[in-house]
């Protein structure tokens, strides 16, 4: 049922934090760092930053985020402490996204400071060799190849060996009766990289491929299980642009096609892997970018503390918080990489904490009910998190509440004891 790896942490994950009164936090209280003055060279922290509802809303920066960069920058427009932008899209390149942020904020914003939500795939190199049917939107093929797989199909292209598999849309039923094909090479793995446009193609297209072990253009008596590899990533089930209320996001269209695939077959899809947040690996591979961004910048002090700015309880906290007890768990007996899944080589993690620190600016809304365990006789807000984190109220619950990113940077500056 869970995705493999990554997954087996959060569903052993206990309470972590609980959300800190105003004046502090509880628990692991982040320690003063180096005061005003030349010692500020040396960071020992960084910022995880999230994109849409922290940064920007849809195509329009937010004013607090530009005001938070100028206290980021020294005189000379560089950072002063390593910042990653950890988002859940992924219908984009990530040079284009560099880009697109560096035009928003006002600064050179580079590539590899820049995780989408599919750039752990780059670590399952065991699929990149496979023939992968691709599903989303945007440059598919040139992101799937960034990822380093060698031979992907897309669902469009799919759909014109096997025309006659799509038949939702009268318009786009064939009007002749195609012969069949033999000569279609087996397809071997399915990459979701994000929400399609045509969900009711890619859901029909992605369970023929499912049932037939690779072969849609063939017929079979029964589905084969376990099935072919599935790698996905985004499992945002809402996310925030211009409109008033949340969009759908990727973890929509995954709800759609597990539910489908459990009433065809009666059993579970499952995942090679998932990820963006709230998946440990993705902050693993957040923390790797900003130990080699500290690196490059001649930052010899260890970066021990990161501090994760999000909008969303169930992505953004919830992961934060996992991660969080992942490096408590570490440090206090130095277990294997825990939720780190096959591709991740065991290195030591040099952080020890992971703050979450939530803002009012997007997803999250404080009049709005937080996530709770379903009650008993009675009606519950519902569980917004994907089907393999299995509930965990505290991890919902952000370290720190603040009403935008520039309060947060002003808060963690505070807690460091740096000038803002």
């Amino acid at each position: 049922m869970a995705a493999r790896g990554s997954l087996s942490a959060a569903r052993a994950a206990p309470w972590l934090w609980r959300r800190a009164a105003c004046a502090g936090l509880r628990g692991p209280r982040p320690g003063r760092g180096y005061a005003g003055g030349p010692a500020q060279s040396l960071p020992t922290f960084g910022f995880l930053l999230d994109i849409d509802g922290v940064l920007v809303r849809g195509h329009r920066v937010i004013p607090a985020a530009l005001d938070a960069f100028r206290r980021l920058l020294n005189a000379q427009g560089q950072l002063r402490v390593p910042v990653v932008f950890v988002t859940n899209a992924g219908n984009i390149l990530q040079d284009s996204k560099a880009q697109e942020l560096s035009a928003l904020l006002g600064f050179k914003v580079e590539p590899d400071q820049v995780i989408l939500s599919h750039s752990p795939m780059k670590l399952f190199s065991q699929y990149h060799g496979k023939r992968m049917l691709v599903s989303g939107q945007g440059p598919l093929v040139q992101n799937a190849r960034a990822l380093g797989f060698e031979h992907v199909v897309t669902v469009d292209e799919l759909r014109a060996a096997f025309p006659v598999l799509d038949m939702v849309d009268l318009q786009r039923r064939p009007k002749t009766t195609p012969l069949p094909r033999n000569d279609f090479p087996a397809i071997e793995g399915v990459l979701l990289l994000g929400e399609p446009v045509r969900w009711e193609t890619s859901l029909q297209l992605i369970m023929d491929v499912l049932l037939s072990n690779g072969n849609p253009g063939t017929g079979v008596a029964t589905a084969p299980y376990p099935h072919l590899p599935v790698l996905a990533s985004n499992m945002d089930l809402l996310w925030m642009a211009e409109a008033k209320m949340p969009r759908f996001g990727h973890g929509t269209f995954l709800l759609c096609l597990e539910t489908i695939y459990h009433k065809v077959t009666g059993r579970e899809l499952r995942y090679e892997g998932l990820m963006g947040k709230p998946s440990i690996l993705t902050y693993q591979y957040a923390e790797d970018l900003i130990r080699q961004q500290a690196e490059r910048r001649g930052w010899v002090a260890p970066i021990q503390k990161l501090y994760a700015v999000g909008d969303n309880p169930m992505s953004d906290v919830y992961g934060a918080n996992l991660f969080h007890r992942y490096l408590q768990r570490m440090q206090h007996d130095r277990a294997k990489e825990l939720g780190a899944g096959e591709p991740w080589q065991q290195r030591r993690s040099a952080a020890q904490s992971c703050a979450s620190i939530l803002v009012c600016t997007g997803v999250y809304s404080p009049a709005a009910p937080g996530p709770t365990a379903p009650a008993q006789g009675r009606d519950a807000p519902p569980f917004h998190g994907h089907r393999d984190f299995s509930f965990s109220p505290g991890l919902t619950e952000a370290s720190h509440v603040v009403k935008d990113v520039d309060e947060a940077v002003r808060l963690v500056f505070h807690w460091e004891g740096w000038a803002s």
